[in-house]
């Protein structure tokens, strides 16, 4: 739903402005160095990017589903990282509180959150909960009025540099897997959190990501979100549901820029004497990537629609995420394929966003859980 056509045209005009005229410049710097320069996340702050999904109550851009979609399509035509330094306040790191915070935590975080004060995180995996997130071992124990939180989170984007974490601890040691999971809000100082250093990886240099350890943390009962027990894994969920959306999103905007980038290097690369673009088999690469672009973006707004007019769209969204981030390591694949052995050197943006992307097949639930998650409710729905 788009509340105010000629309102948000402007908003995406300012925010296509703001990847191509101060991030695209960046984005070889920024692979190399690992690091976003803070005069550009100031930029971010400056612009509400961190706010647009948090409600205007609190400071927010409060954006639907689907202008968020719409603006997620168009950060994520530059590198990856440069949403994803904002991204988790626009995303998973503030929908737990949007969705099911009290009144008492909405006020103290969310507009901090808004202005970029504060990085929020999400820190529900861990080393033997990843695909089977109910599996945690990070344990809370009720002491008095206060919990005492111990274990370890890994994968966690932005850990290294967020000031607040939500963190997903089993306050019931005789649950079973869903129950008994509850999540705290968490701020940097607590005495018994650290966080590591920052991983190597494959790719989404800039974005750092790294472990969440917890020793002995004490924490108030108020610190839970929305101050219930036990009912974390079902907030995790309800997060989860909106970002996989989100994250569909994010994987179009790539390929958009990857089938740009084809169809003008197969302009301007020759071979046997014309450009490759005449070639039928180049042709077909670019025909079919940007078949599936619309594809994957016309699933998205639909979704995001049916998400908008409140709709349960559970396998919706799984599909989304799905649908959209194989379709976009098959578009990434075929630009590197497209610009040959240019495409397999470092520095060259086909060889960049095939690092970048290749990552969207893992995180918000990996391909093989989505197939199955899909496939359940499709049997569920039609035995129904």
């Amino acid at each position: 739903m788009i509340r105010d056509p000629q309102k948000f045209e402007a908003l995406l005009s300012e925010v296509r402005g703001f990847v191509r005229d101060e991030c695209l410049p960046l984005e070889e710097e920024i692979d190399r160095t690992d690091e976003i320069p803070e005069p550009l996340v100031q930029r971010m702050r400056q612009l509400g990017l961190f706010g647009h999904s948090i409600p205007e109550a609190f400071g927010g851009a409060g954006l639907t589903t689907e202008e968020l979609a719409l603006v997620n399509i168009e950060v994520s035509q530059a590198a990856t990282t440069f949403r994803a330094r904002f991204g988790g306040n626009t995303g998973i790191a503030s929908e737990s509180l949007v969705v099911d915070g009290t009144a008492e935590q909405k006020d103290r975080y969310l507009p901090r959150m808004a202005s970029g004060e504060l990085t929020g995180c999400f820190a529900l995996t861990e080393p033997e909960a990843g695909s089977d997130a109910t599996a945690l071992k990070t344990m809370a124990v009720r002491d008095g009025g206060d919990y005492v939180i111990t274990g370890r989170k890994c994968f966690i984007t932005n850990a290294p540099i967020a000031s607040l974490f939500t963190v997903f601890a089993r306050t019931d040691p005789q649950g079973k897997g869903a129950n008994g999971i509850s999540a705290f809000l968490l701020e940097r100082g607590a005495p018994g959190l650290s966080t590591s250093d920052p991983y190597r990886k494959m790719g989404q240099h800039g974005s750092p990501v790294g472990e969440v350890l917890l020793d002995g943390v004490r924490v108030p009962a108020s610190a839970i979100v929305g101050g219930v027990e036990g009912q974390g894994f079902r907030t995790a969920m309800k997060t989860l549901n909106k970002q996989r959306i989100n994250l569909a999103a994010l994987c179009v905007g790539p390929a958009i820029r990857l089938v740009e980038e084809m169809a003008r290097h197969a302009r301007s690369r020759r071979q046997f004497g014309q450009p490759i673009g005449e070639f039928q088999l180049v042709q077909q690469f670019i025909a079919k990537s940007n078949t599936e672009v619309h594809a994957a973006r016309a699933l998205v707004l639909e979704t995001a629609r049916k998400r908008d007019a409140g709709a349960d769209v559970t396998m919706e969204a799984s599909m989304c995420k799905l649908f959209a981030s194989e379709m976009c390591g098959r578009v990434a694949d075929r630009a590197v394929q497209v610009f040959g052995g240019s495409g397999y050197i470092a520095g060259n943006v086909a060889e960049r966003f095939f690092r970048d992307v290749r990552l969207f097949r893992l995180y918000e639930g990996t391909s093989q859980i989505h197939l199955v998650n899909i496939a359940k409710r499709t049997i569920a729905h039609v035995a129904a």
